[in-house]
């Protein structure tokens, strides 16, 4: 493809780092560069703890084992998410429920969150679609009148803020992707933040296979042991020393990102405005976005279908996204939907995402924007 949907990139001394590590001797965890990825997550995002996990399904896979499920007990969140999100509640036995999501934000409608409350809750799993903040106020208010666990997926955001709080660092956990598809990447990564201290110890032990190596580690045992359950949650110290280069230039990153949203929001104006396509609606008051994506809805599947055909024959790589989990064959085996689903099930069959890359040029979005138009035109 000339435009593909995505293309990884580096932007500073990620390859430099990388032999930094090799010639310092430590690739295994929690070396120096995972430590400094550590320090600037919790100074920028405000995180008590910040633990960099080998992905964010990793991540998740901690918070839901911190959420001590039992079998049967239910987890709120969206249909419309990755499955990672619904994956780690499910292998701790847990009953994924889900709400349906808002047309303006395509995050968890926050207005039926309540209702979708059982006995068997015990947490809530808001998604912040496309770096775009949920309404975390609304949330934690229900969390606090039940006493549940929020758990941020805040894989796509990065910097983002909800009321001046960064996203990821406003629930109980946030669980953060940088995977080579986000803003900030180091091919896959991820990291789990760790807001309430009832949960930190635990946190340390689950991520080094249940031991209590971390304190050992510290200086706070003389020895450490097999105390709780884990996994192996670390990445090398590879990931570190990659990501590090690219935290550095995070604000640089997204605000690149957010240009390119501009000039897609400014060409593709005219074709919202004649009624022809639907642009994402700008971000609600008090939250600021970080321009990790930019799609258009199309008017029905076959129209979505079509125009994502005419762009591959252009050379130009558009995407659908997620495939409602309340409709796949898993998410109907072990979860349940708190009520009907209809702007999931409308807003995933007609969803388009565009070409969005830290090297992607605006005169390639300029030519993303003629292609679709030319499409409408026909």
């Amino acid at each position: 493809m000339r435009i593909p949907f995505n293309k990884p990139f580096t932007i500073a001394d990620e390859l430099a780092n990388i032999a930094a590590a090799v010639r310092a001797g430590h690739l295994a965890g929690d070396g120096p560069y995972t430590r400094r990825c550590h320090q600037w997550l919790e100074r920028n995002l405000g995180a008590r703890k910040a633990l960099l996990t080998h992905s964010c399904t990793a991540a998740l896979e901690m918070a839901a084992i911190l959420c001590d499920l039992a079998p049967g007990e239910e987890v709120i969140m969206p249909s419309f998410t990755f499955v990672s999100t619904a994956n780690a509640f499910v292998l701790r036995g847990a009953v994924p429920v889900f709400v349906d999501i808002r047309r303006d934000t395509l995050n968890l409608d926050e207005r039926l969150v309540e209702a979708a409350v059982t006995p068997r809750t015990r947490a809530i799993v808001p998604v912040h679609y496309a770096g775009v903040a949920c309404e975390m106020d609304a949330i934690a208010q229900i969390a606090g009148r039940y006493g549940l666990v929020v758990v941020e997926d805040a894989a796509q955001g990065i910097l983002a803020e909800y009321n001046g709080r960064k996203l990821g660092a406003i629930g109980h956990l946030g669980c953060l992707s940088f995977h080579e598809t986000k803003n900030v990447i180091s091919g896959e990564g991820g990291a789990l933040l760790v807001n309430d201290a009832r949960f930190v110890e635990r946190a340390e032990i689950i991520r080094e296979k249940g031991t209590n190596r971390a304190q050992f580690f510290r200086g706070a045992i003389d020895k450490y042991t097999w105390v709780d359950i884990g996994s192996s949650y670390l990445p090398s110290e590879l990931i570190g020393a990659f990501l590090w280069a690219q935290l550095e230039r995070a604000a640089e990153i997204n605000a690149k990102r957010l240009a390119l949203c501009a000039a897609y929001r400014a060409g593709l104006a005219g074709l919202a405005a004649r009624g022809r396509i639907a642009l994402p609606q700008l971000p609600p008051a008090g939250t600021t976005a970080n321009g990790h994506m930019f799609y258009i809805l199309a008017c029905d599947l076959a129209e979505r279908t079509a125009l994502i055909q005419h762009l591959k024959a252009r050379g130009i790589y558009a995407a659908f996204h997620y495939v409602p989990l309340h409709s796949s064959p898993a998410g109907r085996r072990h979860g349940r939907a708190a009520s009907a689903l209809a702007v999931t099930d409308d807003i995933s069959s007609r969803l388009v995402r565009l070409p969005l890359y830290w090297s992607l040029a605006e005169s390639e979005v300029s030519e993303v924007v003629d292609a679709v138009e030319a499409f409408y035109a026909r």
